[in-house]
């Protein structure tokens, strides 16, 4: 019977592989619109509010089918949900490359947020097929690879926009998706369905869910502009709150909940969720202010890059993230998630701290970023590895998808926090923000990182071989 449970080791290795092509691709397409925005915008004659809609449009959905797909997971076989998982992506991936107007792109776009589910069910199928410490690295690779591919696709959408069409920059990464779902329908083995007796779907907490995420986007986008209207922000943020608070009564009283308050509650659970957004923020944080600064004309304080000198500046950084999560894999196997996630708080602290103090040559601004980067790598991969070790293996989609879901609020929530400092920070009558606005996002983005070690000291070590 162990025969039949467990895959050859070359099969098993390749299947891990075709789950890590399959990150780097879905990465890659996930953050294709972000650097080409004003190409889009132009191109689709879209104003500023039509734009920002389509820049958190995929984040919305791929928060909401995150748990969804992590708890049908659990439910029904890890492979069988993220097949049919990937087939809507790619339709998602081929409908925005053919979109000819903004309805069908953010069409596209809802389709394609159903990517951000296959890390959970990617970590259901390592964690069935390899020992604990081999799941672990396995953990780390992909979600280096996803993060490595979101850095790819950041560095490659403007030229390929540019050089091409915008069309085909949705069109490259769909192709690899698609190739990389049949090659991973041949080398994983099917998974046997984990709990039958809960087939019922939470559709009352997945809307709530919705207008809960909604409305926190909005009211990250109407932020920097609470001084002009101050009662539309003051009405969305009631509205925010009715809705978690509706939510959270709805998670509590149900049968088949679509995320288990109770499994949050866990230590091991709660305080990495915490963890991993405030990672998240402060390297968000980064990710938009740094590209920002090196594009501030040389006239001022900045060095005047355009948009290919700034994808050259980043590619250190990139690599760096896709080598972070098989480091932060590796290292939560042998010395425990805490020490990893300690080891990546100090590093992002000092780099941000730096950039604030220190930042006029390129190399002071490369050299911060790729320490970022890494750091972020570190930290968000041992905390997931944690969390998909600590435990059952049925619950292994659903607490993971905690997790991601934490994630991408807090990478909202960063970007729309640097982008409320720049904003509060440019002069009337110029378009170039005080060099002290991005000095104040660096401290703040390091001193709240800071602040999380007090966090870690209550953590456990986590296992470690």
């Amino acid at each position: 019977m162990t025969a039949t449970l467990a895959p050859p080791v070359r099969i098993e290795k390749a299947a891990v592989w075709a789950l890590g092509m399959l990150a780097l691709a879905t990465g890659a397409l996930e953050s294709v619109v972000a650097p080409t925005l004003p190409l889009l915008q132009r191109d689709l004659d879209m104003s500023q509010a039509e734009g920002a809609l389509l820049s958190i449009v995929l984040l919305i959905t791929g928060a909401l089918i995150t748990p969804v797909a992590g708890k049908f997971g659990d439910r029904y076989g890890g492979k069988r949900v993220l097949i049919r998982l990937m087939a809507v992506v790619c339709a998602g991936g081929l409908v925005s490359a053919l979109a000819p107007n903004l309805p069908v792109l953010l069409l596209g776009q809802i389709l394609q947020g159903a990517m951000v589910g296959a890390l959970p069910l990617s970590f259901i199928l390592v964690r069935k097929y390899l020992p604990a410490g081999e799941s672990k690295v396995a953990i780390g690779t992909v979600s280096g690879l996803f993060v490595g591919g979101g850095m790819a696709g950041t560095l490659a959408a403007g030229p390929v926009a540019e050089n091409l069409s915008r069309h085909w920059m949705f069109a490259l990464p769909t192709i690899v998706v698609i190739g990389a779902t049949i090659l991973l329908n041949r080398l994983m083995p099917d998974d046997k369905p984990g709990r039958s007796d809960d087939t019922s779907v939470d559709w009352p907490g997945l809307l709530l869910l919705s207008g809960t995420l909604i409305t926190l986007m909005l009211v990250l986008a109407l932020a920097p502009d609470v001084a002009s209207q101050p009662f539309a922000l003051g009405a969305l943020v009631v509205v925010l709150a009715a809705f978690a608070t509706g939510w959270i009564a709805v998670e509590r009283r149900a049968a088949s909940p679509m995320i288990d308050l109770r499994m949050l509650v866990r230590p091991a659970i709660w305080k990495a969720c915490v963890l991993t957004f405030v990672v998240c923020v402060g390297a968000s944080m980064a990710v938009y202010l740094v590209p920002q600064l090196l594009a501030v004309p040389s006239r001022s304080y900045g060095f005047g890059a355009g948009a290919t000198e700034i994808g050259f500046f980043l590619l250190p950084a990139a690599v760096a993230a896709s080598l972070a999560g098989p480091i932060g894999g590796i290292g939560a196997r042998r010395f425990g998630s805490r020490a990893v996630v300690i080891t990546g708080l100090v590093i992002m602290t000092v780099a941000l701290i730096a950039l604030a103090a220190v930042h006029a040559e390129v190399w002071h601004i490369v050299v911060g970023k790729v320490m970022i980067s890494l750091a972020n790598g570190l930290c968000v991969t041992a905390m997931v590895t944690g969390i998909a070790t600590s435990v059952d293996q049925s619950d292994t989609g659903i607490a993971t998808s905690l997790a991601l879901v934490t994630r991408v609020v807090g990478l909202a929530v960063g970007a729309q926090l640097g982008g409320a400092l720049l904003t509060a920070g440019t002069p009337s009558g110029s378009d170039v923000p005080a060099e002290s606005a991005f000095v104040i996002g660096f401290v703040i983005a390091g001193a709240v990182t800071a602040l999380s070690l007090l966090v870690t000291r209550t953590m456990s070590k986590g296992d470690k071989e």
